[in-house]
């Protein structure tokens, strides 16, 4: 493979590299630690009900910037890795090298099963090591696992909410006040506890601490 990616010609290695370029959106959004502080987050406003605030604006750029502090020493691994082949002129080699700390890091966060039916739809026999495993097997199974933990921890978060909307809902149903919308009374509250307990500093830590 790699005197294929060798003997490849300037000009298709220039078009594959565009090509490749063309795909960072995609790798960032799906293939690193923002796919899950994006979803968290996004769940976490709606289990506090507050509809537009924090804006969705907000919420990406934090999650961007986490994501840079959680990625930031796979970045200086892929960078180290690609540039041997990068001074060498082989734009591909360096991508190829260069993505190998970025698999490294999705093997970490993703689930055996989930990887283990990927590689069985593509191969006959199973790989003798990780490094045998290509990154069209290890990022679908990755992208499955980060939803599944997402969801998990966005279930955690949810769960307090629900409580206290239904602990709202049952004392509005007491005072016989039927019209009155339980979730305008229990956002107050929601906020009010969420400010308490320092809910942002508590869910970015334990999100950070979750790829360590």
């Amino acid at each position: 493979m790699d005197v294929l990616l060798k003997d490849m010609n300037p000009v298709i290695q220039l078009l594959v590299v565009m090509t490749l370029f063309s795909l960072l959106p995609l790798v960032f959004t799906c293939m690193t630690s923002f796919l899950r502080f994006t979803i968290v987050f996004s769940m976490l406003k709606t289990a506090l009900g507050t509809q537009s605030v924090p804006p969705a604006i907000v919420l990406i750029g934090l999650s961007m910037i986490l994501t840079f502090y959680t990625m930031s020493p796979v970045f200086d691994q892929m960078i180290k890795a690609g540039q041997p082949a990068y001074k060498s002129g082989n734009l591909v080699l360096c991508i190829s090298e260069g993505s190998k700390p970025l698999k490294e890091f999705m093997l970490k966060q993703t689930r055996q099963n989930d990887l283990a039916f990927f590689v069985e739809k593509t191969r006959k026999n199973p790989p003798a090591t990780p490094e045998e495993l290509t990154m069209w097997e290890v990022a679908p199974a990755y992208i499955i696992s980060e939803l599944k933990t997402a969801f998990e921890i966005g279930f955690i978060i949810f769960i307090p909410f629900i409580v206290l909307d239904l602990v709202v809902a049952n004392i509005l149903l007491a005072l016989g006040m039927f019209m009155l919308s339980p979730t305008i009374i229990s956002l107050p509250f929601k906020l009010l506890i969420f400010i308490a307990v320092d809910g942002w500093s508590l869910i970015v830590k334990g999100l950070v601490e979750s790829f360590n």
